[in-house]
């Protein structure tokens, strides 16, 4: 009759779950969440751990292929391990999960299809990272993250891994990370999440600090992202190929908003909204094996020099390197260079055409090595620049007059058709 009672009170909660026997904590407010007809007891309100009833459940789920539901409430946990397909799932935006451990708080390893969604994850910053899945697929979905030591979420050798539609906040390091061990196929999809507030607490050049930190994984994808305040980059990808980065809306950003970079063979970047960086967008490291790129359709603007760095500090729109295609782009406010092409001896097959560039220190820039490689200068309108419209430059020096007065035509540039107001 025990176990009647308890069914109804889990069907009249609305939560669902695997079959285990049913467990309890000692006193307390309490909530029940339904386990295969049973009801596993969680105890509110107390900083009293309840990981192994958490833990038990999650086993149990692994065997039978049931969703564990957790009811709403606060709930303080160590590390949680996913195993097999386990699915963890919250009453949406009411089931908190706080870290107690240094160690991340979920973890799952070689799992074919995780599960998380619906959870309040809050590592109190301490926990190093609050979801960690090695050799995972599934999804991680709809979840608050914050307070992590390191990364909300990091992703290691995933095999077509969603993480999408979660608030992250609040991370020391990054927010999520997607890497692989050796270079190779990953597939991750990072889609329409909320990525606010993060820093680079232990320093580096760009390994921390970004929104969306991608490294040498690739054929990932991070599209209809918001991300604001971090320290570095909004999306930066690391020898990340094929790399897919479309329709974000980037803010609040300390170095480059959209960065490919070293080696790295193919990325689209294009749609995005950058409004506040050092430089909007980068596609560089030629010299390390960084090419074959498409920047089209972003709207770029807003771009401030650091008056705190005594060498890099950048101001520009749009920078690329080898085998790119900069079109249909809208460059406002940059108080470097509209668009910068090549460095030095690094740069091979660039076309700039249809773009708008408007207020800027010089609109396009071009490498004057005579070691580099073709460019082409199409059709683009500049205006409001204040050292000319299109100008050679040696490692960040100007050199010769502005080249957007007449026709340019050599073996190595060519410049026609640009529209200077």
């Amino acid at each position: 009759m025990e176990l009647d009672r308890r069914r109804l009170m889990a069907a009249g909660a609305g939560l669902g779950l695997a079959g285990v026997a049913a467990s309890s904590v000692e006193a307390g407010p309490r909530a029940g969440m339904a386990v295969g007809g049973a009801t596993v007891v969680l105890e509110t309100g107390t900083d009293r751990p309840q990981t192994d009833t958490i833990q038990h459940a999650i086993d149990h789920s692994a065997e039978t292929g049931a969703p564990v539901v957790l009811p709403p409430g606060r709930f303080v946990c160590g590390a949680l391990t996913l195993r097999g397909s386990a699915a963890l799932i919250g009453a949406h935006g009411c089931t908190h999960l706080i870290a107690r451990d240094a160690a991340p708080l979920i973890s799952g390893q070689d799992n074919a299809s995780v599960r998380l969604e619906g959870l309040v994850l809050d590592g109190q910053g301490f926990a190093e990272s609050l979801v960690r899945l090695e050799g995972c697929g599934g999804t991680v979905s709809d979840c608050l993250i914050s307070g992590a030591r390191e990364a909300a979420i990091f992703a290691l050798d995933s095999s077509g891994l969603v993480v999408a539609f979660n608030r992250i906040s609040d991370c020391a390091n990054n927010g999520v990370q997607a890497w692989r061990s050796a270079a190779g196929s990953d597939g991750t999809r990072i889609l329409a999440n909320h990525i606010e507030g993060v820093r680079a607490a232990a320093g580096g050049s760009g390994q921390y600090g970004n929104g969306v930190n991608l490294f040498r994984a690739g054929d990932v994808q991070v599209s209809g992202n918001i991300i604001r305040k971090c320290a570095y980059s909004a999306v930066r990808g690391n020898a990340a190929s094929n790399m897919q980065v479309i329709s974000n809306n980037c803010r609040e950003l300390g170095e480059v908003a959209i960065y490919a970079e070293f080696g790295f063979e193919g990325a689209v970047i294009a749609q995005n909204v950058v409004d506040g960086a050092a430089t909007g967008i980068a596609v560089t490291n030629f010299n390390e094996g960084g090419r074959l790129a498409v920047v089209q359709g972003n709207l770029v603007r807003n771009l401030k020099r650091r008056p705190l760095e005594r060498i890099d500090k950048r101001g520009d729109g749009i920078t690329v390197e080898a085998d790119t295609i900069v079109s249909g782009n809208v460059i406002e406010d940059a108080e470097g260079t509209g668009i910068a092409i090549g460095w030095g001896p690094y740069m091979r097959n660039v076309v700039a055409t249809g773009n708008i560039i408007r207020n800027a220190e010089v609109g396009i820039g071009i490498t004057s090595d005579q070691a580099a490689g073709t460019c082409l200068i199409n059709s683009n309108i500049i205006s409001g620049t204040r050292r000319g419209a299109i100008r050679a430059f040696d490692r960040g020096a100007w050199i010769g007059a502005d080249l957007a007065s007449e026709e340019t035509l050599t073996a190595r540039v060519r410049i026609s058709g640009n529209l200077v107001a």
